[in-house]
């Protein structure tokens, strides 16, 4: 299949808000599984001596799974990011990544880019979780939404890294697309509105990270890797994300029936009536948590939490806890 249809099929490759409509498994169902069959599986692949023996892992993350880190997510009632934007005067709270409002006013996004910058803050469990994952040898690939940059502070290699929504590793100017050295935009960051207004000047344009906007297509590799890993997949963790942004959240149908898929969040998410069905690639419009026979599964709770319960099970906690420290700068155990 080629990227162009997949792209169309994915929402035209433009990033825009999908349709809206404690620690549980829905295991009470028949053929459900739950926190123990996934580290077996995983544990399985991890000590398995054949390729063929060994799943494809992908992981898709939300916002949720860096609020452990200090970090808002983007829709909790009263706490997430949209709800505490006021102080930036905004005419609604998603303006902030809205490319129009942002060439009539930069500086709440620039604002916001100074609160965001990688460094002020750590990678959380489940960012350690992934990069273990791919140490193990079963992360295929994590998509992410996030644009902290923290999938890289927990050591994840950038080949298994998609940022759906771009970071703070690269910026250009808007309006041509000209790269700008990242070191410049952090230093005029640093500096607030003067630097800002000195490296637009110097640059002939308002400058940005590659932060996907509203309207903005997204990253040519997300469509490359998603036409190529997704249909790989045998386990699909989705995890600490609302799935109410497509494209992204149309990803979570290209995964074979075969794959199991697993969404651990505080909330359900990404069901049938949700997520905007992809014909021809495989599942049915979104999670079902409900039926008899799906292979779905909703692990409810704390990201953090439910992952280091997974980790537990499959026999990887001291490692996990060593390579947390080491990710995190903090002391070893003696």
């Amino acid at each position: 299949m080629r990227v162009g249809r997949l792209c169309s099929w994915l929402g035209a490759s433009v990033c825009r808000p999908a349709r809206r409509r404690c620690f549980t498994t829905l295991s009470s169902r028949p053929g459900a599984y739950g926190l123990e069959a996934i580290a077996a599986l995983l544990a399985a692949g991890a000590a398995g001596g054949s390729k063929a023996a060994t799943p494809n892992v992908i992981v898709m993350t939300g916002a949720g799974v860096s609020v452990s880190a200090g970090i808002p997510d983007f829709r909790s009632p009263g706490t997430g990011l949209y709800d505490n934007l006021q102080e930036y005067g905004l005419p609604y709270a998603e303006a902030i990544f809205d490319l129009e409002f942002f060439r009539c006013n930069p500086q709440p996004f620039y604002r916001l880019c100074k609160e965001l910058w990688p460094g002020r803050y750590k990678p959380t469990p489940a960012h350690v979780f992934i990069s273990l994952l791919e140490k193990k040898g079963l992360l295929l690939r994590c998509f992410t939404q996030n644009i902290d940059s923290l999938e890289s502070a927990a050591g994840l290699s950038s080949d298994k890294l998609v940022a759906a929504h771009g970071n703070f590793d690269s910026a250009s100017v808007a309006r041509t697309s000209q790269a700008v050295p990242i070191e410049e935009v952090k230093a005029a960051c640093e500096a607030g509105p003067s630097g800002w207004a000195e490296l637009n000047l110097r640059h002939g344009g308002l400058v940005k990270p590659d932060i996907v906007f509203f309207g903005e297509a997204l990253p040519p590799r997300f469509f490359e890797c998603a036409e190529a890993d997704f249909p790989r997949c045998d386990l699909l963790l989705v995890m600490g994300t609302s799935l109410v942004v497509q494209p992204f959240s149309g990803l979570i149908d290209l995964v074979p029936p075969s794959a199991k898929r697993v969404l651990i969040n505080r909330q359900r998410a990404g069901e049938v009536s949700d997520v905007l069905s992809i014909p021809g690639l495989g599942g049915g419009g979104g999670f079902d948590f409900d039926a008899d026979d799906s292979r779905d599964a909703f692990l409810e709770g704390d990201v953090d939490e439910v992952v280091a319960e997974i980790v537990r099970l499959a026999g990887w906690r001291d490692e996990f806890e060593a390579l947390l420290r080491e990710r995190r700068g903090e002391p070893r155990e003696t």
